[in-house]
């Protein structure tokens, strides 16, 4: 089958989703354009900002984006064959993802942008709160920790192409440090000089072109500058991209978030733009295997591991963070709910069926796939194809590729250390400069000693960090997915009271919750017995004890659940953002 089939008939079906049954929930969750947001109605510059949905879907989809839609349906189709993985995506991202950061934009805003923990406190208990928030910390590190290694690994080494051609890691880290430094500079002279947004972007987006070409001439390789090896190399850059997320997450929006997400945004639609231009006219087709059987080669099963294996792309938690910590407060239209959340997520698929096509136009035995493929470089091997077909040289469309694979995880980074910042602020009343200083180093520190530790697989053979933390990444992410779904579910059943939210927000819960819970006690049990089902004589590794914890958190958050569903009060009025996280941990807490 050729890949312009498989593409067509997806985008097809996505298409069709986000016209029909997004306009479905549009209905069903009554949008109403003459409501006055909290962008609007706490309106103070800083963090509440009426923003055009251009915009804001730009940065909305440069934030929740991240590596997940690229390193997910290429695991997964590795795995188990591409067509497991596409169903998933298509059928996810339409009737569970799009549905989760929807509702979790359009309940925000309803809640005068308060966060999806701040609803449950509301619309279940106090108790519900403090666990959920704990849960978010918890999963939030998993976040960091997988991304920031990804990333790092493509800091370094040297990857040579099929025509000679190579392409540094150091160069890649080049471009990437350039890109960091524009939208600083883009924010300074809009604030200070003026600038307008229309010639900011003139002006910038074609600077990161010439970042990505600058890159292989200027690279920063750590290994040969310190004297060290790759493996070590790959160390030092998760300690400077925490660091980097340590100081982004407390700086003001204005000055990084907000332009590098405007920049990030056409970035990458312009890769997104790519992988159609290569599957349109490439006359591919589909070489990997469609279905390689109903377990992986490690004997691990289909279920429940497609479903947490990919997140972004089908359902990630980590949306309603982004859409009820940053985006409901910049809303300017209820309208605008469907184009952003809903819409974005539809985008998101898209990337992932790009990602996944990536890996699809490859023989089994391809040079890519040799060895142990890493799926950052198959997708760049995958772009860099696409995009010879216009003339791109194979260096410059394999450093694009990979530029626009950072791209989506340093938002992905920085808005996941400020919300943990956020969360515990919250948690602990940490209040003032010191707060949210201690508070930010306490959320990237955590993911340090993981990134630090040696990680090995089962027969202790080392490992990237980013293989051990992905599949507990995803469990935990999929599984804040259901908590957040759960939450929306009781928020409607007690304001509501329609037949409709059962089927709508209610069989996503049991389905994600299901899923991503039984992979979690997956991998406790991994982690306390081995294959014969003895009880192991090593002390669990910390990564087994925080998913044992988070297990707990979500068995405890079901039954919260249940207590709420059951009581007959009614729910108390939505009021004013209340406490840190609702009010973004700003000295300007705006007060109706």
């Amino acid at each position: 089958m050729s890949l312009l089939t498989v593409a067509f008939l997806s985008a097809l079906a996505l298409g069709a989703g986000y016209f029909l049954y997004g306009s479905l929930l549009k209905r069903l969750f009554r949008l109403d354009g003459a409501a006055k947001t909290p962008a609007q109605e706490f309106r103070d510059d800083v963090d509440y900002i009426p923003t055009s949905p251009k915009y804001l879907l730009g940065q909305h989809f440069s934030a929740i984006a991240a590596a997940g839609p690229i390193v997910g349906p290429i695991l997964a189709g590795l795995m188990f064959g591409w067509v497991p993985a596409l169903i998933w995506i298509v059928v996810g991202s339409i009737f569970i993802g799009g549905v989760h950061d929807f509702g979790a934009l359009v309940a925000s805003v309803r809640h005068k942008a308060r966060s999806i923990a701040e609803i449950i406190r509301e619309h279940m208990s106090r108790r519900s709160y403090m666990l959920f928030l704990a849960f978010v910390w918890l999963t939030i590190v998993y976040i960091i920790v997988a991304f920031t290694d990804i990333v790092a690994t493509s800091f370094v080494g040297t990857q040579t192409l099929e025509s000679g051609v190579t392409v540094t890691g150091g160069g890649i880290a080049s471009s990437s440090m350039i890109y960091l430094a524009l939208p600083i500079v883009m924010a300074l002279l809009m604030r200070y000089a003026k600038l307008g947004l229309a010639a900011a972007t003139a002006i910038f987006l074609p600077l990161v072109g010439v970042a990505i070409w600058a890159g292989q001439y200027i690279p920063l390789d750590l290994a040969k500058m310190l004297g060290i090896t790759d493996a070590n190399a790959v160390k030092v850059w998760d300690v400077l991209l925490l660091a980097y997320c340590l100081v982004a997450s407390v700086v003001p929006m204005w000055i990084l978030l907000q332009p590098r997400g405007h920049l990030g945004g056409y970035f990458l639609y312009a890769a997104l733009a790519a992988g159609v231009l290569g599957i349109v006219f490439g006359g591919r087709t589909a070489e990997y295997p469609a279905f390689k059987g109903w377990s992986s080669a490690a004997g691990e099963p289909m279920l429940p591991l497609l479903l947490i294996t990919v997140a972004c792309g089908a359902c990630s938690g980590f949306h309603a963070l982004v859409a009820s910590g940053t985006t409901s407060k910049q809303l300017r239209s209820e309208l605008d709910a469907k184009p952003i959340a809903y819409g974005a997520m539809i985008l998101e698929a898209l990337v992932a069926v790009v990602s996944l096509s990536c890996l699809m136009m490859l023989k089994s035995d391809a040079q890519p796939l040799r060895g142990a493929p890493s799926p950052n470089l198959i997708y760049g091997f995958g772009m860099c194809n696409f995009l010879g077909l216009v003339g791109v040289p194979a260096a410059f469309g394999i450093s694009f590729a990979l530029l626009a694979f950072t791209t989506f995880v340093y938002d992905t980074l920085d808005v996941s250390t400020r919300l943990g910042r956020y969360i515990l602020q919250e948690l602990t009343g940490w209040q003032g400069r010191f707060g949210r200083w201690v508070a930010t180093a306490m959320t990237a520190g955590v993911p340090l000693f993981f990134v630090t530790q040696k990680a090995v697989d089962a027969k202790d053979n080392a490992i990237p960090a980013w293989k051990v933390f992905w599949s507990l990444f995803g469990a935990s992410n999929q599984l804040l997915a259901a908590l957040t779904l759960m939450g929306l579910t009781v928020w409607l059943a007690r304001t509501r009271r329609a037949w409709w939210v059962w089927f709508v927000t209610g069989v996503p819960t049991a389905i994600m919750y299901v899923m991503s819970g039984w992979a979690l006690l997956r991998s406790v049990r991994a982690g306390f017995f081995d294959a014969e089902g003895n009880l192991r004589k090593a002390v669990p590794s910390a990564s087994t004890v925080v998913a044992l914890v988070l297990v707990v958190l979500a068995a405890v958050l079901l039954i919260e659940m249940v207590i709420a569903l059951t009581r007959k009060r009614e729910p108390a009025a939505g009021h004013a953002p209340a406490g840190v996280l609702s009010a973004e941990a700003s000295a300007a807490d705006p007060k109706p």
